[in-house]
């Protein structure tokens, strides 16, 4: 009876770190699908915004084993405290690593429908804006993989410089716009880019807030800090 109660115990350990490393793939792969959607903005690398979608039926794969892989945890080994938190964290987390491999995706193909001929539409703002993203990509997924929740407060407080970033792209290219219809195709392009890239900046977030209460099982305020709103 003992040695089938410690195979059990075993066997349930392995399934959770498998949950824990099938994560850890999804946030190397998102990783990298937002390394070369960057570099398409900013180098106008075909190749690399061709990889970019490429590599996100990976991710959705994976996000479906997460959650197979989870739903048996909770059915059959009935986690309790913080290995229950730790599985219910891990399923959105999945889901908010799916959608941020989808923002990607979309930032590489618009950005090869950019006009590279207009020497005002230059990819400044949106590499400031896009480094930092990476940036609170990168912690948050350090953060889920230490389960580190100084770290998930550091991801949380940042996101309003990526927000306010936002607010002044958003202005700028519809500025760029009233003055000169001509630029409308492109600008909008670009605007799609930067909405993407903050809706990333929003599931790393939502990554760093799960990661904080599997952790501490309290919860972050719900209110978020946030930049100037756009208007």
């Amino acid at each position: 009876m003992v040695k089938e109660q410690a195979h059990t115990v075993s066997s349930y350990e392995q399934e959770l770190d498998q949950v824990r490393g099938m994560l850890v793939r999804m946030g190397g792969i998102v990783e990298s699908q937002m390394a070369m959607a960057m570099a398409a903005i900013v180098d106008r690398d075909e190749d690399a915004a061709m990889e970019a979608s490429e590599r996100d039926p990976q991710v959705d794969e994976l996000e479906r084993e997460v959650e197979t892989l989870s739903i048996r945890l909770l059915a059959l080994r009935a986690p309790m405290a913080g290995d229950l938190r730790e599985i219910v964290a891990a399923m959105k987390i999945s889901g908010d690593l799916e959608r941020i491999g989808d923002c990607a995706a979309s930032i590489a193909r618009r950005t090869l429908r950019l006009d590279a001929g207009d020497a005002r539409l230059s990819p400044g703002g949106l590499r400031t804006m896009g480094r930092l993203v990476q940036e609170n990509l990168r912690r948050a997924i350090d953060a889920m993989s230490q389960q580190d929740s100084e770290r998930a407060v550091e991801v949380w407080q940042s996101d309003a410089a990526v927000d306010e970033l936002y607010t002044a792209m958003f202005r700028e290219l519809v500025t760029y716009m009233m003055e000169d219809p001509r630029t409308i195709r492109s600008c909008t392009h670009l605007l799609f880019i930067a909405k993407n890239l903050e809706r990333i900046g929003d599931h790393a977030t939502n990554i760093a807030e799960r990661v904080y209460f599997a952790a501490t099982g309290e919860q972050l305020p719900v209110v978020r800090p946030r930049g100037l709103p756009v208007v």
